[in-house]
């Protein structure tokens, strides 16, 4: 978008009111005024050069300038006469970075001037960026207000879906049987849920605060727009917390059948045990070297030995089975 690496101006449009716009550099946004039409500009603010816009020339209240560059600001929209303070939290869509570790996306929104602002690449941003360069874009501060609100809650309801994919397929290799490594995945599942719910709840409130927010700017088109992302991002919680909770039983369920196969076998071990408990003392005892043991030179007697063996296993089961200790298939 026409900036280079090692400037906090990602980018800086001058709206034409069609969609359209004009891409400025600093100089062009020193020399902008508020009839030359809506300027959005995107800066990096841990970029030095976009710091000392931001501190000497943004015009911005240090009341206000300190709450949106905080090192981790909770999602909330507050009113300051006509001018908005938008700040809200996207997911994560950079490479080798976790979703959850959500994009804070901070905006300061003017009748004719948008500043937003955010240190790791924000897809969002970057979708209106692009847009915008079409000629598809924003076409007032208030459109590209809304239009952020509704990139940021479409890709979360798309990362809160995938969840919800993920944990019913733990649910169905568990009812088929298969397995492998499933404890460590819901757990997984789960601290990712718990991660999003922290800034999507704050977020919530932040949107239904906004949707009543009486500004000139704001028509009751984006009202409506905004009151409707609202109710999409409560219902998109509620199913959050339910991925969270059918994981929670997901994983009771795992632990459940797992200490069910378990105790089978310590039953199967038991019952073992217990047939051949007798057989091992009558052999420790005939085993004893001194003098005295009967038939030690009966051919037969090891026959007979056998055979009483068989008849004391044989009661035993029998008594078992008495007992219900031995359940009959």
């Amino acid at each position: 978008m026409g900036t280079t690496g090692d400037t906090g101006l990602q980018h800086a449009f001058l709206l034409d009111g069609k969609g359209g716009a004009k891409q400025l550099d600093w100089t062009g946004v020193a020399a902008w005024t508020p009839a030359d039409g809506v300027l959005w500009l995107n800066l990096d603010y841990q970029i030095d050069d976009a710091k000392e816009w931001i501190e000497r020339h943004s015009g911005l209240d240090p009341v206000v300038r300190d709450a949106l560059l905080d090192s981790d600001p909770r999602p909330r929209a507050a009113k300051h006469g006509d001018d908005l303070m938008l700040i809200v939290r996207g997911i994560n869509q950079n490479e080798g970075s976790n979703p959850e570790d959500m994009v804070s996306v901070r905006s300061w929104i003017e009748p004719r001037r948008v500043i937003t602002m955010r240190h790791r690449p924000s897809r969002s941003l970057k979708q209106i960026a692009t847009e915008t360069e079409r000629g598809k874009g924003p076409n007032s501060a208030g459109e590209l207000a809304v239009e952020l609100v509704e990139k940021i809650v479409e890709h979360v309801v798309a990362r809160v879906d995938q969840l919800n994919d993920e944990i019913a397929s733990c649910e169905d290799e568990i009812l088929t049987g298969t397995r492998s490594d499933l404890r460590a995945r819901l757990a997984d599942l789960r601290r990712r849920a718990i991660a999003l719910r922290r800034f999507l709840a704050p977020q919530r409130e932040a949107l239904a605060k906004l949707a009543v927010i009486s500004l000139p700017w704001l028509t009751d088109n984006h009202h409506q727009r905004v009151a409707e992302l609202a109710d999409r991002m409560t219902r998109t919680i509620e199913e959050l917390d339910a991925a969270r909770d059918r994981a929670a039983v997901t994983q009771e369920e795992l632990s459940s059948r797992q200490s069910e196969t378990t105790n089978q076998r310590l039953y199967v071990l038991s019952i073992i045990t217990a047939v051949f408990l007798p057989l091992g003392f009558v052999c420790s005892l005939l085993g004893v070297n001194v003098g005295g043991v009967p038939l030690q030179h009966a051919e037969w007697a090891f026959w007979a030995l056998i055979a009483m063996f068989g008849i004391g296993v044989a009661i035993q089961i029998y008594f078992f089975k008495k007992r219900g200790w031995i359940k009959k298939e």
